[in-house]
């Protein structure tokens, strides 16, 4: 098998296909149909409308999507000398202390306590999960009392990629979240669910097409580049996820039946395998999927288009065939769709192993 490099997930994206908000409607957006196209090759694909998903599937098939809810989770404050600062917050621990990025010029003491915008404050405690690590580990304290998840409802901001320029506004605060989101503590959208609203859910289950969730809480480290060339020395940041047993039964039931597992999104597709690869419902996932990965699960994927170079890219190639893959992002600069977070949606089929 050959060797993959970073630079073979590279590519020439114009930066006007950035799209900067979303489709005027969920389900409005483009759909790249490759599903009938030839295996592991770049085959045929035909230019759709997300609403056509439904005639694309087949009864019995399981939509198995990911419910993380996204918070607001971008903070700005000031530390006690007047200079400002901001928290990203990645995760929330018992209590009221939180794990958070922060971006400051000069990297405040353990002990010090920050004042946030919102009239709440921040206790820098340490680095997070140890001395040596990249994240910082905080106490929240307001007269109020309130938890952190109420302190960024009242306080935060839409945590936006960093690839979309404006300040986030009330659009993005209901676009840049699932129609189904349910379960509070991610910083990035499951970004392929944002095409589905409830009408298209209602007819997807006329037609006999089941659903189920899992969750998976997309931390920021989804946007972290590769840095190095040799992509088997890249580490992948953790994630939390649950594979609920009511989930499990329907994955099995609709393999029983001779049904397909869509998966809905790359974050369902690392949280149903690393539930196949470790054994283990719940837990931290740093699951990295390559060229070469034996899928155990999914059968047909929806996924958005993802960044030169990045993780994701390398998993759709795992997934579909690599020629496949560049064959069909080629089209799809060709045709002017619209890329990343907000952008239009492609329908793989898994690539025979």
């Amino acid at each position: 098998m050959r060797n993959f490099t970073l630079s073979d997930f590279d590519f020439d994206l114009p930066p006007e296909l950035v799209a900067q908000h979303p489709a005027l409607e969920r389900t409005s957006s483009r759909l790249l149909d490759s599903t009938a196209a030839t295996a592991g090759s770049a085959g045929t694909a035909v230019d759709r409308i997300f609403k056509d998903l439904p005639s694309l599937l087949r009864a019995g098939d399981l939509l198995v999507f990911n419910d993380t809810r996204v918070v607001k989770a971008r903070l700005f404050g000031e530390k006690p000398t007047g200079g400002k600062l901001e928290l990203l917050v990645e995760r929330v621990l018992t209590g009221n202390e939180v794990v958070a990025h922060m971006k400051v010029n000069k990297k405040p003491l353990a002990g010090t306590t920050l004042q946030m915008v919102g009239g709440f404050s921040a206790t820098l405690l340490g680095r997070w999960p140890d001395e040596k690590g990249a994240l910082f580990r905080f106490a929240f304290g307001s007269e109020a009392d309130e938890d952190p998840y109420a302190l960024m409802s009242r306080c935060g901001h839409v945590p936006l990629p960093p690839y979309i320029t404006h300040t986030d506004s009330a659009d993005d605060e209901s676009r840049y979240q699932t129609v189904f989101a349910r379960v509070p503590g991610a910083v990035a959208a499951p970004t392929a669910a944002l095409h589905f609203d409830e009408a298209l859910l209602a007819e997807l289950a006329a037609r006999g097409i089941e659903r189920a969730s899992v969750t998976l809480h997309v931390g920021a480290g989804t946007f972290q580049p590769v840095k190095t060339e040799n992509i088997a020395e890249h580490t992948m940041h953790a994630e939390r996820y649950e594979v609920p047993e009511a989930t499990q039964r329907a994955i099995a039931a609709c393999k029983a039946r001779g049904g397909r597992v869509v998966a809905v999104g790359t974050t369902t597709v690392r949280t149903l395998e690393s539930w196949a690869r470790s054994g283990e419902a719940s837990g931290d996932t740093r699951i990295f999927i390559t060229p070469g990965f034996a899928f155990q699960h999914v059968d047909v994927l929806v996924t958005n288009f993802h960044l030169p170079k990045s993780t994701l890219m390398m998993l759709v190639s795992a997934f579909a065939g690599y020629e496949h893959v560049m064959g069909l992002y080629a089209h799809a600069i060709a045709q002017h769709y619209r890329f990343f977070s907000y952008g239009d949606a492609m329908l793989l089929a898994r690539a025979p192993s």
